[in-house]
């Protein structure tokens, strides 16, 4: 029998989860897919709904820690690709969010919509995407 510690546990709460709205149908995703979705060059999800991205600020460890573990790119080259598109008319940055408590809210009442939060932030209002 193993008995998680006090550590265990708040790392297992800090872990930062790929996060989408209840409606959307995808349930696993490929790190490749996802990096394309939160660099805005994919914008729909399997089934043909338009994904709806939210970030926080690049300066929000959160922001940090899920680019650089789930992404494996680091926030300055997001924000280059985000830079890129804006400037040359051809996509759109994602939506900010200010808070994990502000993206929550987003995430959950925005249709399509895909984020990322700490475990410790998630309801039943969204669900959880694996990233494969």
């Amino acid at each position: 029998m193993v008995i998680a510690g006090p550590a265990m546990a708040s790392d297992d709460e800090s872990t930062v989860v790929l996060v989408a709205h209840v409606d959307v149908e995808t349930q696993r995703l490929t790190r490749d897919t996802t990096r394309a979705l939160f660099a805005m060059r994919q914008r729909s999800w399997p089934d043909g709904m338009a994904v709806r991205v939210f970030v926080l600020d690049n300066n929000h460890p959160v922001h940090a820690r899920f680019a650089k573990e789930r992404l494996g790119v680091y926030p300055h080259q997001l924000q280059l690709a985000w830079d890129r598109m804006v400037f040359s008319g051809t996509g759109q940055a994602p939506m900010r969010a200010f808070t994990q408590p502000d993206m929550l809210e987003r995430l959950a009442t925005t249709p399509g919509a895909l984020g990322y939060l700490e475990r410790e932030y998630l309801d039943d209002r969204v669900q959880v995407i694996a990233i494969e």
